[in-house]
């Protein structure tokens, strides 16, 4: 297969394949250079229209750019060359992930840290090591709600005061406004995900580990999103104050996609960068108007 800047690549998912993928190439369309940006899960959507743009020369790999997304041809070149890029404007701040349980907070902040040279906390699991708990679940049923939101805070208290690092937050972190003041010190990063999809997420894995989403009856997946539209409802103008928001709707329809579970964390990832980097020159023009040099 052949390819020229600006042309117009049409990938096909045969309908025999059990789970059929969409991966970007290198020039040389090596396979292990891949970055996989979509598994094609989605039965409707067999086509896949990608543009291929902004070669870049000196670092043979292609930029492919597509509404709101942006993935490079060469995924690792990418992923590091567009992380030391952002962590240089971060100066040192930390990212703090926020979001809905099972939006994927852990699983991309792993990706993003390792691309930004950062080290990686869940918060959660921060908790767990200094109450001594094996799980939070365990940490509500001994202690209670108010304990573990005590823990909470105290954590991201000292976490916003390390520098470089991606923090992974619970769910329900952004509803004390003292938690807002200590992941302000860095900067915060919404996954924004579609209740229907976290559902059927939490319901594949069971809900045991969510004490949030403990119901008497139901299906496992009608328990997860009437427990999760209910938590939403109480969280989402608290999830607006994020700095930065990855809508994984977005992303999934600027590449075609009509499932977003069909989206990899490596391209979840790739956009919180171009995000987080859009942040920080928006600010940075923002201070130089206040502040004009002479």
């Amino acid at each position: 297969m052949k390819a020229m800047c600006g042309s117009v690549l049409q990938f096909n998912a045969a309908v025999n394949l059990e789970k059929p993928k969409v991966l970007v190439f290198n020039k040389k369309w090596k396979k292990e250079d891949g970055l996989l940006v979509a598994n094609l899960n989605s039965k409707s959507r067999k086509k896949f229209n990608l543009v291929l743009s902004n070669c870049m020369k000196e670092s043979n790999a292609c930029t492919l750019e597509t509404g709101n997304f942006c993935a490079s041809s060469d995924g690792n070149w990418f992923l590091k060359a567009k992380g030391k890029e952002v962590a240089s404007g971060l100066n040192e701040r930390c990212i703090f992930l926020v979001g809905m349980m099972g939006s994927g907070k852990t699983t991309v902040g792993k990706v993003l840290s390792e691309a930004l040279g950062y080290s990686f906390v869940d918060s959660d699991k921060y908790v767990e090591q200094v109450v001594g708990a094996a799980s939070v679940t365990e940490i509500f049923n001994e202690w209670g709600e108010a304990y573990f939101r005590d823990n909470e805070s105290k954590a991201l208290r000292t976490l916003s005061l390390m520098p470089q690092q991606v923090v992974a937050t619970g769910g329900g972190a952004v509803i004390r406004p003292v938690n807002w003041i200590y992941m302000k010190q860095g900067i915060t990063v919404y996954l924004d995900v579609p209740l229907d999809a976290l559902a059927r997420r939490i319901a594949a894995v069971g809900t045991d580990s969510r004490p949030l989403l403990h119901f008497d009856s139901g299906d496992p997946y009608t328990k997860a999103f009437m427990g999760l539209f209910t938590i939403s409802k109480k969280r989402s103008e608290w999830y607006s104050n994020a700095d930065v928001t990855v809508s994984l709707l977005d992303v999934a329809d600027s590449l075609g996609l009509e499932d977003v579970s069909d989206l990899t964390p490596a391209a979840i990832a790739v956009e919180v960068l171009v995000q987080t980097e859009k942040y920080i020159w928006s600010r940075n023009n923002r201070s130089n108007r206040i502040f004009p040099s002479n």
